[in-house]
């Protein structure tokens, strides 16, 4: 990517979280503006330069170069509940107008008989018609899975799916083989150097994407025909600025036979931009480009911290020069 367009207008900003989420409070990035518009760069902190290197190609790709022309224009989307207490993940559900949930599980070692009841109650929220998905973020290994998901999907009264129960493909395949629930695959996928080995093994029956950590929405499309499975577009915690390149991913997509995870803002205490991008109905809308961030909001939510500014600043850049090279 030499000769990138200049990228000016470089903002650190830190937005708390409504509850701990991926095992973080506060959300952490950079928000950046290019000919296009604005973009978001906003790998987690573990992430090196090389996992770094994609989430900045989709930085630049939204804020230089623009997305593909979308074949829809609004985007079914599935709220999200974090591993919170019954009575929470009801609220949550109840509040957001969406007919599928993912429900975040396997919080710790211990954690089934939580789980139960988080599930238990977000199937109370939502109805007999409503769908209800987990994400158990690959921490199983397969015989734990297979106890788990038959626990989960008793009590959810069905699991439209799993995500990522275990870590591996291998292990993906081995679980799939012994349930009657739909496995998805995130992480095998998003992180893999083939994700046509996911589909090649039988590990999953669905392809979970996240354009961010894939490099941008062309890159995504990519992998999602390489792929060959239906897919799910969903977020990788980004403000609504970033979260509007997910949602041109979703709209660009030629089937979308599933809700999308892309209803992340409830998540958050708050945005840069004047109207966050929140589901009304269980849908969003697609944008052509990223919303601009409010001068107002953007001071509101700069990270106070100068040490921690001024580590993001000098990663971005750096992984700038990475690309560059």
């Amino acid at each position: 990517m030499s000769d990138l367009p200049a990228i000016d207008s470089v903002h650190v900003y830190a937005i708390p979280l409504r509850s701990r989420f991926r095992g973080i409070t506060v959300r952490e990035g950079v928000l950046v503006r290019g000919p296009v518009g604005w973009a978001e760069f906003c790998p987690f902190a573990e992430y090196d330069d090389r996992e770094a290197a994609n989430w900045l190609a989709t930085t630049v790709e939204q804020a230089c170069a623009g997305w593909p022309a979308p074949v829809r224009d609004r985007i079914p989307v599935n709220c999200t509940v974090p591993a919170v207490e019954p009575e929470r993940a009801y609220e949550i559900v109840a509040a957001s107008g969406c007919r599928t949930a993912k429900v975040k599980v396997a919080d710790h070692p211990d954690a089934l008989p939580e789980d139960l009841a988080r599930v238990e109650a977000v199937r109370s929220a939502l109805g007999p018609a409503g769908a209800v998905r987990v994400d158990a973020n690959a921490v199983w290994d397969v015989d734990t899975a297979v106890r788990h998901i038959r626990e989960i999907d008793r009590v959810a009264g069905g699991l439209e799916y799993v995500e990522q129960p275990c870590r591996t493909v291998e292990e993906l395949a081995a679980v799939r083989r012994r349930v009657n629930v739909r496995i998805a695959a995130d992480e095998s996928i998003r992180r893999a150097e083939d994700p046509l080995r996911v589909a090649v093994a039988g590990a999953a029956d669905i392809a979970v994407l996240k354009c961010t950590p894939l490099g941008g929405v062309r890159r995504a499309l990519r992998v999602a025909e390489q792929a060959g499975l239906p897919c799910v577009v969903s977020s990788a915690l980004e403000t609504s600025v970033g979260l509007a390149a997910q949602l041109a991913l979703a709209a660009t997509l030629p089937e979308l036979d599933f809700a999308c995870g892309l209803g992340t803002m409830a998540l958050f205490e708050g945005d840069v931009v004047a109207e966050p991008l929140r589901p009304r109905d269980g849908y969003l809308p697609v944008l052509t480009t990223a919303p601009a961030p409010e001068p107002h909001l953007l001071e509101r939510y700069r990270h106070p911290d100068p040490e921690r500014t001024a580590w993001w600043l000098e990663r971005f850049h750096r992984v700038l020069d990475r690309l560059q090279v």
